[in-house]
């Protein structure tokens, strides 16, 4: 019983893929696709659970005979311009294509603004003679080595 039920599902399995030309077609638009729920990753590499939903659909799409084109179209409409892992340039999507770059921008213009500070700040002054007689009753004498020995006898 179980070898027959393997062979009923192998035999389903390889004629649901007998189609190569299509299962490429629908690899090639799954590139095109980025996952909602990883957001880093194509419709293609995701194991997400909304990703094999949105492979379901592709497949679903170009079984009914629907274009590349109209495909995208559909799933842009109800998902939006996200969905697209190479997003157009337009007004909805300047977030997506400068937002790196005005991040980049704005740490420059931080370092920038801090290693000038660093350049400008007064050095501080050297101890007077009272400072470090004050420094050497509290902390104890120097060692050679310039630290304070710290009581230790």
């Amino acid at each position: 019983m179980k070898v027959l039920l393997f062979l009923a599902f192998f035999l389903f399995s390889i004629s649901g893929n007998a189609n190569p030309e299509t299962e490429e077609r629908i690899r090639r638009l799954s590139e095109k696709l980025r996952c909602l729920v990883c957001q880093n990753q194509t419709l293609a590499d995701s194991n997400a659970e909304l990703a094999s939903d949105l492979r379901r659909q592709l497949r679903e799409q170009v079984a009914a005979g629907h274009s590349d084109d109209e495909i995208l179209d559909f799933l842009v409409q109800r998902y939006g311009d996200f969905v697209l892992y190479d997003p157009p340039f337009k007004a909805t999507t300047l977030l997506l294509w400068l937002g790196p770059f005005v991040l980049l921008a704005a740490a420059a213009l931080v370092l920038v603004t801090t290693l000038r500070r660093r350049r400008r700040a007064p050095e501080e002054p050297a101890l007077g003679q009272d400072d470090k007689r004050l420094v050497e009753r509290v902390l104890g004498p120097a060692t050679p080595s310039g630290k304070p020995d710290g009581g230790a006898r």
